[in-house]
């Protein structure tokens, strides 16, 4: 898989892409990043970007010619066949949720559009652009750090990025369900112990107990995810008991 970063400040990308997790799927060759500066397409000796907007307004808006030649420039370096999509970070995009990262960590190409000033003229984001994608309802100064987002969460779900594979399978919002509260050593902290089921070594009564505390924590921190969570028939039931407790709590 490759990512590709258009961007008008590629050394932003530069410290995440040597370290940590990330780091180390680049250096095995796990997935591809390039990044491509859009102001070398400017097309002007001021590597000028950006204009100002017809109509008025506030503010500079990316004008299309640079925006469009950097895609084309992506474009004719990807093998005929192989699946693209073109995510423009924006905060009038939808939602990037996780479902969202596992659909494009089965795509060949990623390329990943941050925008900058007021945006990028609407003519060529309708012509190059496949996803419009949100990391939340706040404005930042580029898309920059919402593309980082976007790059650690898919390239996290690559086979052999994670050491463990079951860490990008069992985790928060696997089955829509917020993850399980953990422990490690020491098993008594300043008079908190750990739950005694975790150290029973049965793994059918801890696997259950870490079900149920996914569901208690989902509905206490994020109940709307329960509306589409998958869940078995006892664990519905042990929900809907869940929700009158609340209930009757609150009366």
């Amino acid at each position: 898989m490759k990512f590709h970063i258009m961007t008008l400040f590629p050394e932003i990308f530069e410290p995440i892409l040597h370290s940590s997790i990330l780091g180390r799927g680049l250096s095995q060759n796990l997935f591809e990043v390039e990044l491509i500066n859009i102001r070398d397409f400017s097309g002007n000796k001021h590597n000028r970007v950006d204009d100002y907007t017809y109509g008025g307004g506030a503010g500079m808006l990316m004008a299309a010619p640079p925006v469009y030649d950097a895609y084309q420039s992506i474009r004719a370096s990807i093998a005929f066949g192989e699946t693209v999509r073109t995510i423009y970070l924006t905060p009038q995009g939808t939602p990037f949720v996780q479902r969202k990262a596992e659909e494009l960590s089965t795509i060949d190409h990623v390329i990943l559009l941050c925008g900058h000033y007021e945006g990028i003229d609407e003519r060529v984001l309708s012509m190059i652009v496949t996803d419009y994608c949100s990391i939340g309802d706040y404005v930042l100064t580029g898309g920059e750090l919402p593309a980082m987002i976007v790059l650690d969460s898919v390239a996290r779900l690559l086979p052999g990025v994670l050491s463990n594979e079951d860490s990008a399978r069992f985790e928060s919002f696997h089955d829509n369900l917020l993850e399980y509260p953990q422990y490690t050593r020491p098993e008594d902290f300043m008079g908190q112990k750990v739950p005694e089921v975790l150290l029973s070594g049965h793994h059918a009564k801890i696997e259950k107990w870490r079900r149920e505390q996914s569901i208690q924590r989902t509905l206490d921190r994020r109940p709307d995810l329960l509306r589409n969570a998958s869940l078995s028939k006892k664990e519905k039931i042990f929900l809907d008991e869940l929700q009158k407790n609340t209930c009757n709590t609150e009366n």
